[in-house]
């Protein structure tokens, strides 16, 4: 059985997934593609050390994981909308389900931090990077 930590991302990488029946790819931990139209990556991330509740023991972590937002297109003000429009999107899906059907206890998104990424010979890829603090509790921290 998959830990807690593993049954969170993939819940939170299937509450992405209906993206993809718009046309935006969501993957987990891909490498930076060269040519893209509209792309979201879920990156795992790193757990904080746990808050420890005794009787009965109980660890209680924040995963900070990291959403990639991607967009590529010629024209900055298309490219500019179609990450905007993309980021409320996903702010709506997280919204939605908070707990992730009661995996978590808690998930909150941070602002994005924008980027450009000039490509030779293609269109500018403009990122956001959005810090996503999932909190849970578990009873075993291995099985994080």
């Amino acid at each position: 059985m998959p830990s807690k930590r593993e049954q969170i991302i993939l819940s939170l990488y299937n509450t992405l997934k209906p993206l993809e029946n718009v046309g935006i790819k969501v993957c987990r931990n891909l490498d930076k593609p060269q040519k893209i139209t509209s792309l979201v990556i879920l990156r795992d991330g790193t757990s904080e050390n746990p808050e420890i509740l005794l009787s009965p023991t109980a660890y209680i972590y924040e995963h900070n994981v990291t959403l990639e937002i991607l967009v590529q297109h010629p024209d900055a003000q298309r490219r500019d909308a179609s990450l905007d429009n993309l980021l409320v999107t996903i702010g709506g899906l997280i919204n939605a389900n908070r707990t992730l059907g009661g995996l978590a206890e808690w998930m909150e998104p941070s602002p994005p931090e924008f980027t450009e990424e000039a490509i030779e010979g293609a269109a500018t890829i403009r990122m956001a990077v959005v810090p996503v603090m999932v909190r849970f509790m578990t009873s075993d921290p291995l099985g994080i």
